[in-house]
C-alpha cells in the first residue's frame, strides 16, 4: 500500500497542472490590477468581477490585466483590450455614450414628458371649469345631496 502510494506520487509529479496566476507586482501596480479587475465582468460568473471570481477563467483574465499593467498600458488600453475580445458587456459599469445614452437618459426623459402632460391636463381642466363658471377645484365639504333613489337607499342602510 505504501509502495503504491509512493509510486503514484512520483509518477504524478510530472503531470501536475500548471500553476495559475502570475507573481504579484509591486504594491502600487498590484492595487491598480485589483482596481481594474473590479471593473471587468467574469465571463463565467457574469455578475461578479474578475477580481472577486474564483473561476479559473477569471484568474486568467486577471493575469492578463497584470501582464498589461506590467507592460505599462493605460487603463483605457486595458479596457479596450477586453472590450475588443468580449464586447462592451465585459464592463461591469457600461459607458454612457452612444446607444447606451438612450438607455441612461430614457427613463428621465419619460418622467419629464409625463410631468409635462400632467401639468398641461391640469391647466386644461382648470381653464374648462373656469369657462363653465364652476370653481377650478372641488369643495372640500360633504358631497351635495341628490334625489337619486340608489344613493338614498345606501344612506338609509348605513343609518341602520
Amino acid at each position: 500500500m505504501t509502495f503504491a502510494l509512493l509510486v503514484s506520487l512520483l509518477l504524478g509529479q510530472g503531470y501536475a497542472p500548471q500553476r495559475q496566476g502570475l507573481d504579484p507586482l509591486e504594491a502600487e501596480k498590484e492595487a491598480r490590477v485589483m482596481r481594474l479587475g473590479k471593473q471587468l465582468r467574469c465571463a463565467v460568473c457574469q455578475g461578479v468581477s474578475i477580481a472577486d471570481s474564483p473561476a479559473s477563467m477569471a484568474r486568467a483574465q486577471l493575469d492578463k490585466v497584470r501582464e498589461l499593467v506590467a507592460e505599462n498600458k493605460s487603463d483605457e488600453e486595458i479596457y479596450a483590450y477586453f472590450i475588443e475580445r468580449y464586447g462592451e458587456w465585459v464592463l461591469l459599469q457600461p459607458t454612457t455614450g452612444g446607444l447606451n445614452s438612450v438607455l441612461w437618459l430614457g427613463p428621465v426623459a419619460l418622467l419629464g414628458v409625463g410631468l409635462i402632460i400632467i401639468v398641461m391636463q391640469s391647466k386644461r381642466r382648470a381653464a374648462a371649469s373656469a369657462a363653465a363658471g364652476a370653481p377650478a377645484t372641488t369643495p372640500a365639504g360633504p358631497a351635495p345631496t341628490s334625489d337619486d333613489a340608489l344613493l338614498a337607499q345606501v344612506r338609509a342602510d348605513l343609518e341602520q
